[in-house]
């Protein structure tokens, strides 16, 4: 399992530059004009880790299979989406299907590159995608909440779950805060996903710097930083012109530029770390002479579950996993090793899966 992130901002930002660099594909047309972008772009990139190779090695695997990562980038949106503006209805019927957004804003000067708004502000430009999303949340919710009360009103229990996470989130779109930052409770939170609330999304900032803001940023950055802290979310900087360059050089080459710019590796590998905090996510792998596999799933995911990411019928039929946390399996020298020095353990359906765990299923159906 991958997880889908949605690249949003006003047009001319850079978030198409990213798009291209992140796939290393010119799929997405990255011109100086808004609305370059008119139909989302999909691409996937592998996740690097370097565990996989290492894993891939002992084991004598003669095929190494990372995990995935979804990129869409959307439309360029503009003031006045949430009243179908621009590309609007377009833009939020796309946000809703992905699971995160990445949030390219513009912390550069450069003239050759005109600005939407008239100038480089990247608190306002978040402000103006994050209303408009707010805007379109609380039409959402508006709408629903006459016949919810109704149906409470009467006794209906579903009505009253409903209302108990639907108000939480509209008193804050009200005072023109995410819906987001709505504490509504973990025994809550699935009902309140259901809602598919676009404010609701975890939110990666991408500040998108010129080469010489890198790699700290300069004070844009130190804005959003400011911003990000305050609402729980993320920010990673990165310049996206230098790492379309990047995408199209070998490895030997990229080491030389990234060096040569102070970096140690490319923004790819920091935004895809990112991700992966944003959204809780861990990896596990499987071994053996055929393939190396790195597959991904939610923190707090059973052996079962993990089974039945590679699988349905692994899942159903799911017997046991054998486990091995990768420093053992590196430490011993892969599964015969780790099984003699008393390392593989045997784990049943309550076991919590652990980041970087070598698994093995027993399943029968």
């Amino acid at each position: 399992m991958g997880f889908k992130c949605g690249i949003v901002g006003l047009p001319n930002v850079g978030k198409s530059t990213l798009f291209n660099a992140l796939t290393k594909t010119a799929a997405a047309q990255a011109a100086n004009y808004p609305f370059c972008t008119i139909e989302p772009n999909v691409g996937e990139v592998a996740v690097p880790d370097p565990r996989l190779d290492r894993i891939a090695e002992i084991a004598g695997s003669a095929e190494i299979v990372p995990t995935r990562i979804t990129f869409v980038d959307i439309a360029g949106l503009v003031r006045g989406a949430s009243k179908g503006e621009g590309l609007g209805n377009q833009f939020l019927a796309n946000i809703r299907e992905v699971d995160a957004i990445v949030h390219v804003l513009r912390c550069f000067e450069d003239e050759d590159i005109t600005h939407v708004e008239g100038g480089v502000d990247p608190l306002r430009d978040a402000e103006i995608i994050e209303t408009e999303l707010m805007l379109a949340d609380l039409e959402s919710l508006e709408k629903r909440l006459p016949m919810l009360e109704k149906k409470a009103a009467t006794g209906d229990k579903e009505a009253r779950a409903d209302l108990d996470v639907i108000m939480p989130a509209l008193e804050l779109l009200r005072e023109g805060r995410p819906a987001r930052l709505a504490d509504v409770g973990e025994e809550r939170l699935p009902r309140f996903r259901r809602l598919q609330l676009l404010t609701a999304k975890p939110v990666l900032y991408v500040c998108n710097v010129d080469e010489d803001s890198l790699p700290e940023g300069n004070e844009w950055v130190n804005e959003v930083r400011a911003k990000a802290a305050a609402e729980n979310a993320r920010v990673v900087v990165i310049a996206a012109a230098l790492e379309e360059q990047l995408a199209q050089l070998d490895e030997e080459e990229q080491t030389e530029y990234l060096e040569s710019v102070g970096l140690e590796e490319p923004g790819l590998n920091r935004l895809i770390r990112e991700g992966y905090a944003l959204l809780d996510l861990i990896t596990f792998f499987t071994a053996g002479p055929k393939e190396a596999r790195a597959w991904t799933v939610r923190r707090g995911a059973t052996a079962p579950e993990a089974a039945g990411v590679i699988h349905t019928d692994f899942q159903r039929g799911f017997i046991r996993a054998e486990v091995i946390a990768y420093e053992d399996y590196v430490a011993y020298g892969g599964e015969a090793g780790a099984r003699e020095a008393g390392k593989l353990r045997q784990e049943g359906k309550d076991y919590i899966v652990q980041d970087g765990d070598v698994m093995h299923f027993r399943f029968n159906v």
